[in-house]
């Protein structure tokens, strides 16, 4: 597999450089819905009467409950049709939303754009992961998903400044315009050149049992429902961040038209540490090297919130926290998502949907708490972070019966709960 990616279906037709640019291009279509808006979240509802500031988040969430909710629809009915044809339905979809949410006359017509918009996006996060199952498995799966995460993570440190970039020559209405075009140009890529990487004898059927019976399938697995539920945490964190990052640059930090390059900084490291990840997993092994992120992340969380406690944080010391933070957080997404769909590659349409639903539908409820919780200050944001970090932790002490650091995987008598 080091010059073609090859699928239990045979080689596919495609270079290992391409599929992984693909499928990071698919995954990057979410993140694209959610940066891109940052820099305009203000002019919108200056623009559609939104009287509170808070309520400009919005925005974000309809989105992402939208895209959390489909996967549920897209994973089985991708698990039986193949990954190809949801795939474009699910762009044709977001397409489509974006066309009529730069029309949008009042701010509830752009929310239910929005969320309808995500439930386009849910088909390609669903199907990028499954395809990678269907290809990959154990630590291989995990450098893949780091290198696709790195690339798809390159989008948000240059997505604010197009938005930004946007609305020095037009209003925020033609954001969605540039929205609707990317995603035709990477659905049409996707259309000549993604082969389906489902063979015909791992179909399932779309039945209600059938449905039912691979969401118990992953319910029921120890190991990937607490990493699901690890995952989950840990993307609440950064819905939380994106959801106050334009409130605290800009209401608490008056950094006016340098948001998006700080912003992009952040994001930047995440890219980098995602790149580290892809080195490092093959020779530490997924668990012991995102455990050991994770309670650095923790303990780095810790600090934030004791600083912000009992003094003032200023922006340097801000961007000092959260860049140190960004740091082992690459290792944890991309190695709780493999971790999480390795035992389950039989049914990887079914179990990405049940992984992206709970990463993004709690994820993001999670984080619009703590984004509504912000109050002027960086303190809700810093005991969002611990307390989800610890909510992580503790999912994956029950997922390794207590064990930490463990390089092996637990028996598998040990991966089903208990009858």
């Amino acid at each position: 597999m080091d010059q073609t990616a090859r699928s239990r279906a045979g080689a596919l037709a495609i270079p290992r450089w391409e599929f992984i640019a693909l499928t990071a291009a698919l995954m990057a279509l979410n993140s694209l819905a959610i940066d891109i808006m940052l820099p305009g979240l203000q002019q919108i509802g200056a623009s559609l009467g939104v009287v509170d500031d808070n309520h400009r988040q919005y925005v974000i969430t309809a989105y992402i409950l939208g895209f959390g909710l489909a996967q549920l629809f897209f994973g089985p009915v991708s698990d039986r049709f193949g990954r190809r044809s949801p795939l474009i339905v699910g762009i044709v979809i977001y397409v489509a939303a974006c066309g009529a949410a730069a029309v949008s006359p009042t701010f509830a017509t752009l929310l239910l754009c929005r969320f309808v918009q995500g439930v386009g996006a849910a088909a390609t996060r669903v199907i990028a992961v499954s395809i990678v199952r269907d290809v990959f498995d154990g630590r291989r799966m995990a450098e893949v998903m780091s290198l696709i995460f790195m690339v798809f993570m390159a989008l948000p440190i240059v997505a604010p400044s197009i938005g930004q970039f946007i609305m020095l020559f037009a209003t925020w209405h033609y954001i969605f315009v540039f929205m609707s075009a990317g995603a035709l140009v990477i659905g049409v890529w996707a259309i000549f050149r993604l082969p389906e990487t489902l063979h015909p004898e791992d179909r399932r059927a779309l039945s209600i049992n059938a449905v039912l019976g691979g969401f118990r399938i992953v319910l029921t697995n120890r190991v990937a429902l607490c990493y699901t539920l690890a995952s989950t945490f840990i993307y609440g964190t950064m819905f939380g961040f994106v959801n106050s990052a334009q409130q605290i640059y800009t209401d608490i930090y008056h950094v006016g038209d340098l948001f998006p390059i700080i912003f992009a900084g952040g994001a930047s490291m995440i890219a980098v540490s995602n790149f580290l990840n892809s080195r490092l997993v093959g020779k530490i092994g997924m668990r012991r090297l995102s455990q050991a992120a994770l309670l650095l992340f923790l303990a780095i969380s810790a600090i934030w919130l004791a600083l912000s406690l009992i003094m003032p944080i200023s922006l340097i010391l801000f961007i000092v926290i959260f860049t140190c933070a960004m740091v082992p957080f690459g290792a944890l997404g991309a190695n709780f998502n493999a971790l999480a769909m390795e035992p389950l590659g039989h049914i990887a349409g079914t179990a990405s949907s049940v992984l992206g639903f709970a990463q993004t539908f709690f994820g993001g409820i999670l984080g619009t708490i703590v984004g509504q919780s912000f109050n002027g200050t960086v303190t809700p944001l810093s005991v969002g972070f611990c307390l989800l970090s610890l909510g992580a932790l503790g999912a994956i002490l029950i997922a390794e019966n207590g064990k930490l650091f463990s390089q092996h995987n637990p028996p598998v008598e040990s991966l089903a709960w208990s009858e």
